[in-house]
């Protein structure tokens, strides 16, 4: 229970609550939202950030040069020449059980990105975790002056790279699809790996790590002790690189160029994003290195035209809170009595990036939280409906259509962000951040808990 006098970032549970509702709302576990007030003009916003459009073309380019590799060790990569890409597709038949079973009509389409099919490590976690895991090599490779930026880098894939590499080590804390990622990377480069595993993390991600080589140290505490425990071991290591989900402006920046292929896909399906065809983006968020990523190359894409919000548990809203309190990390919803307990384990985190958090602000849309209850239901009608079966915690997108509908949760921000009578134009596009990798067992009990929802 809660004690209204706890003291919590210099003030009172009842003074945040008093002052900032939503709180309160988080508090007892309800479906939430929050509209940020600090959102600005898209070209207000950019000039005042230290990221931009050439950070990100740096990440693409240097995910083209790693495709020839990409494509000789990943065979389900050579359709796509080595880059790790996934589709986007509407959802017609989704969006009418989402109208039927919320008694709201959503105006404009429903669609969704199948991060959740992304090949190597099927979830978003293969942008940004990879990338960052590539550009470590390209560190150390080019620094040896055994491989140059001109090169043909299928040569990493042959006994001289991998005896380099393997004198390296690379370690990260995870709740499970950040570890698969990184994990299976960094074993296939030949790097000697470690991956701290919180309490949330299912068995079968452990076990699928392990059969690669990797060695995974479990927690009985949860993502942030994870993360501070393989933070510490590495920092004592000059030959240890450590993915720090946190703060990692690289792994920010490996998520960005989803944006720039997301683009390439709507120009080639005819499909026009502009402030008269609003894109409105759903973001499952855990600490907030993949969502924020993804939404700040989309909103350097296309500005104004994005809408982007973060889609949290109710036992983890960690970056609503931080946000809507503006404290961003030196908050987490243990402060505030929330247990941080829920079946969404890749969004089980209790403390956001302070990193995304505050480069964020001026950017975000707004966040929702949803009930685990409400994630289940979701993820056995789009089985249902459209033959797509997700993890969990990639369901949190699927609601955010509804929410943004006249009369709902944020309702409002449509009328004052969007120009009269666009939403009929608008695509909403429900980002899927996991679960093509979901053994056939475990997917099919998430199924059954879904239909008796």
């Amino acid at each position: 229970m809660l004690s209204p006098n706890k003291i919590i970032a210099g003030r009172s549970a009842a003074d945040w609550i008093s002052s900032c509702p939503v709180v309160g709302d988080i508090c007892e576990l309800k479906e939430t939202a929050w509209l940020n007030p600090d959102k600005q003009p898209f070209e207000q916003a950019k000039a005042a950030c230290p990221l931009g459009m050439a950070d990100i073309e740096d990440a693409a380019a240097r995910l083209e040069r790693f495709a020839p590799y990409l494509c000789r060790v990943f065979p389900e990569t050579a359709e796509s020449h080595g880059i790790i890409e996934s589709a986007v597709r509407p959802i017609p038949a989704m969006q009418k059980v989402l109208e039927e079973t919320s008694d709201t009509a959503i105006a404009g389409q429903v669609w969704i990105k199948l991060d959740s099919h992304l090949p190597i490590s099927g979830s978003i976690k293969a942008r940004g975790g990879i990338y960052e895991v590539l550009k470590t090599a390209e560190d150390i490779a080019l620094q040896s002056g055994m491989l140059h930026l001109t090169d043909d880098y299928a040569v990493l894939d042959t006994e001289p790279f991998r005896e380099l590499f393997s004198r390296y080590s690379i370690a990260v804390g995870s709740t499970g699809n950040l570890g698969l990622s990184i994990g299976i990377m960094s074993a296939k480069l030949g790097f000697k790996v470690t991956v701290h595993m919180s309490a949330d993390a299912r068995q079968w991600k452990k076990d699928l790590l392990r059969s690669r080589g990797v060695k995974v140290v479990e927690y009985k505490s949860d993502y942030s002790i994870a993360v501070a425990e393989g933070r510490r071991l590495a920092a004592d290591d000059p030959y240890c690189h450590f993915v720090d989900d946190e703060n990692s402006k690289t792994l920010f920046l490996g998520y960005t160029v989803a944006a720039l292929r997301l683009k390439k896909q709507f120009d080639a399906l005819g499909i026009i994003v502009d402030e008269e065809h609003p894109l409105f983006v759903y973001l499952p968020c855990g600490v907030g290195g993949g969502p924020g990523g993804v939404a700040f190359g989309l909103k350097m894409v296309f500005g104004n035209a994005a809408h982007c919000f973060f889609a949290e548990p109710t036992h983890s809203p960690c970056m609503m809170l931080g946000m809507a309190t503006g404290e961003n990390n030196n908050v987490c919803v243990q402060d505030f009595g929330v247990d941080n307990l829920t079946a969404a384990d890749g969004l089980a985190v209790g403390r956001a990036s302070g990193f995304v958090g505050a480069l964020m602000r001026p950017f975000m849309s707004g966040c929702y939280s949803i009930q685990d209850e409400r994630m289940y239901k979701l993820l056995a009608e789009l089985a249902d409906a459209e033959g797509i079966y997700l993890e969990p915690s990639a369901l949190a997108g699927m609601y955010g259509p509804v929410l943004t509908q006249q009369g709902r949760a944020l309702g409002g921000y449509a009328e004052r962000a969007v120009p009269a009578g666009a939403m009929a134009n608008a695509i909403h596009l429900v980002w899927a951040t996991g679960g093509n990798m979901v053994p056939r067992e475990e997917m099919q009990h998430y199924y059954e808990k879904g239909k008796a929802q």
